[in-house]
């Protein structure tokens, strides 16, 4: 699943040269090596990056992933999405989990008025646990900071990291 493309698995794009006069170097084909199995392809919706399903099919009304858009944007929203998806997911499973169960730390009242009732040892090691998630995220798909010129790395994800993918 996560191994090394073969030579075979490689596909190779051709740039378009119909725009480009006969005497100026046309560019190389540029080789694409899949991506968790996903090829980007700049010619499908969102480069063709898997998730859209019937009945809708490709959903984007609010022009996210509108024409002109960059691969690394698109994978940077796939990210927040994924991401922000999971923790959505693990924070309704906290509500439910907060108003059914007893608090080891006594704990009372309605789910939105928990976390400021928290002992300060416990939040610390809650606050711990996100910031070293976050910090395991970041070094597996994010670019490291350029802190010369920032501007070439801020919000720039790997070329071979599939959003959502950390392992």
């Amino acid at each position: 699943l996560f191994s090394t493309p073969t030579e075979e698995e490689v596909v190779t794009t051709e740039s378009a040269t119909t725009d480009i006069p006969a005497d100026i170097p046309q560019p190389a084909s540029v080789a694409v090596k899949p991506i968790n199995g996903w090829v980007p392809d700049e010619s499908l919706p969102c480069y063709g990056l898997p998730g859209a399903i019937a009945p809708t099919g490709y959903f984007d009304p609010l022009g996210f992933a509108q024409t002109g858009i960059t691969l690394n944007e698109i994978k940077r929203n796939r990210e927040a999405e994924v991401m922000h998806g999971r923790v959505a997911m693990i924070a309704c499973l906290g509500y439910f989990a907060g108003e059914q169960l007893p608090s080891p730390f006594g704990i009372t009242g309605p789910a939105n008025d928990q976390l400021q009732q928290m002992p300060a040892i416990p939040f610390v090691m809650l606050a711990s646990t996100i910031a070293a998630v976050e910090i395991r995220r970041a070094r597996i798909g994010w670019v490291e900071p350029d802190f010369g010129d920032w501007s070439k790395t801020l919000w720039k994800l790997r070329d071979n990291y599939y959003p959502g993918d950390v392992g």
